[in-house]
Order: C-alpha cells, then structure tokens, then sequence
C-alpha cells in the first residue's frame, strides 16, 4: 500500500470510528521525547493535512516513559513519541499492536519485533572532533580507546541523555556487562566531562573545551548552522565497533488510548513520504529518513554503509533499568 493511500484509509476509519460514537472527541495527545523545536512544524504539518489537532507534552524520552509506566491505563496519552528505542521498549507491555500497512513501511531492523512501535528516523553515533586539536591520523579505532591516557580530560557524554543510555545498552548486548562496566569506569578515572545534552557537548569541541564528544551524528549540522566556521568533523569508528550503533527514534500507539485511528493515523503520518521527507527538507538535526522511497540529506553516510554492533533494538526496552543500574553503580547517575 502507498503512503497516501494508507493515510487516507487510516484518516477515514478515525472520521468514521468518531462517527459512531467509538473514538472520544478532542485532540490526539502525544508524549514527545523529541524536542518541540524539531518536531513543532511535524506536528503542524499532520494537523494541516488531516485536520486532526495535536496536544503534546514535551520531556525527556526516559521521564516519559516512567510517567507513562505510572499512569497505566489511565495515561491520557494516546501516542508516545520518543527519542530511543529503549524508552519505548520499556512501556512496551501498554503499547497496541500497529496495523500492518504501517509496520511494512520499515525494515524489520527498526521497529519492534511484535509490531508494537515502529522507528521514525535514524541516527548514528559518532566522535565528533576538533579538527584543530586533533588530526585524522590520531582518532581512534575504537570507542573503548577513549579510556587510554591520551585521552585524558579530552572527552565529553551526556550520560542522563537517553541516546547515551542506548549506546550503552548497545555496548552492553555487543560486548557484555564486564567489557562495559570496565569502559564506563575507564571514562570516569579518564577525567572525562558529562554534559546535559548532545548539543552542549558539540558547542564544547567548538569552544576548544575538550577534543572529542560521543554524540548523534546530526548535532555537528546543529551546531554548524550556527557557528559555521567551527572546527568540527564526525568521526565513525572501524566497522563493526560498539561505537557505530545504529539507532532509532520511534512511536506506538498506547492500548489505552481512546483515539486509536487518529493516534495510528499520526503514526503513519511520520512514516509518509511527506513525513520522511521532513528530515530532509525542513528538520535542523538532519537525521536518516527510514522509508527506503526517500533518500537522505547529502553528504550523510548511507546507512547500508555504517557497520555497527550486532545488536537487535528491539533488545534495548528491557535492557534500560539494567543500563540506568550500571551508569549508577559505576558513578555516572545519582
């Protein structure tokens, strides 16, 4: 089935569910990890062309997740939107089934492998570096490299930051618990720096703060925009390293919600061609469109091309309490 064709069928069964008195009235309310400053005119662009409105609560993907964990079946959300696979993965349990002509849209390496969310967009992780204090020949092969002493005090994580969580979910499944543990303490004795966000971190290699920071490979373009003449590259580690994970922002539609065609309806909406092609045309942080139909922005690595660890994302959801455990025990989270 196309996109628009599966949107108007989905359109159509939300206008006659609301019809029959089986869909309650009002807006669709998304809980979105991502931030209101991507993902706003998104969400805009849905309404204008359903004409179904959007009510959303911003946060962090991980804080939503546990919200929504709390809430059961009385969340008022109808949607999660979120920013990684293993926040989704741990609501998982009190999120419905997708319809097929939604899940077909996706390779099955992005999405749940029970059909219960579905990746939007991706990203890769990278090293991105100071050009000016760091040349091509002395980046590391490795991402476990970033513990020896030549690295001292010259490297930046977010670790409260839910990407990083799923990076190391991804070391974790690649690599096992000891190898990551033993990488995490490295870090720490290392001197390296933690930082809120991806973003900070970025404008912290800008600022000649530290050398090298593990982050998304969009926050470079981010931060390029607004300082064009920084000294910045992405790095990408050998093929096959922990350090190239693969990963995905997403959505699924809460079984609890009373709005379920209009919330499938803005599900496939993100997996439309128009909405793909929002990364590519609109979006500042130039993620990885998913439907193969659309290509990425240029000068972005295909993803076929990036060789990262073997690892199932659908995987990560009942990995995280046990990340979030471990960046604990090993100082990184209070």
């Amino acid at each position: 089935m196309k996109a628009a064709s599966a949107l108007t069928v989905l359109l159509a069964a939300a206008i006659l569910a609301g019809c029959g008195g089986d869909e309650a009235s009002g807006p669709v309310t998304v809980y979105s990890g991502r931030e209101e400053e991507l993902v706003a005119p998104l969400f805009e662009q849905f309404t204008e062309e359903t004409g179904i409105e959007v009510e959303v609560r911003y946060g962090d993907s991980a804080e939503l997740a546990a919200t929504i964990a709390e809430e059961g079946s009385n969340s008022p959300a109808d949607v999660f939107f979120a920013q990684d696979p293993g926040s989704l993965g741990a609501v998982e349990p009190q999120l419905g089934e997708l319809p097929e002509e939604i899940l077909e849209r996706i390779d099955e390496r992005y999405r749940d492998a029970d059909g219960r969310w579905v990746g939007t967009s991706g990203r890769t992780r990278v090293l991105v570096y100071s050009t000016d204090a760091v040349s091509a020949d002395e980046l590391p092969e490795s991402v476990l490299d970033l513990t020896k002493p030549e690295w001292r005090d010259r490297v930046g994580i977010a670790p409260t930051n839910a990407s990083f969580q799923a990076f190391v979910t991804g070391m974790r499944l690649a690599l096992g618990e000891d190898e990551t543990r033993a990488w995490l303490e490295g870090l720490k004795e290392n001197g390296t720096k933690t930082y809120e966000k991806n973003t900070p971190i970025v404008e912290a290699v800008a600022a000649g703060e530290i050398d090298v920071g593990l982050v998304n490979h969009y926050y470079l373009a981010l931060v390029k925009k607004e300082q064009p003449d920084a000294p910045l590259a992405n790095h990408l580690f050998e093929a096959g390293d922990a350090g190239n994970l693969v990963s995905v922002a997403g959505a699924g539609v809460l079984s609890s919600s009373d709005r379920t065609a209009d919330a499938e309806a803005f599900v496939e909406f993100l997996l439309s061609d128009p909405g793909q092609q929002f990364y590519v045309d609109v979006a500042e942080e130039a993620e990885y469109p998913l439907v193969e139909a659309v290509a990425p922005s240029p000068g972005l690595t295909p993803l076929d091309e990036i060789e990262g660890p073997d690892v199932e994302l659908t995987s990560f959801g009942p990995e995280l309490e046990a990340t979030v455990e471990l960046l604990r025990e090993t100082g990184w989270l209070t």
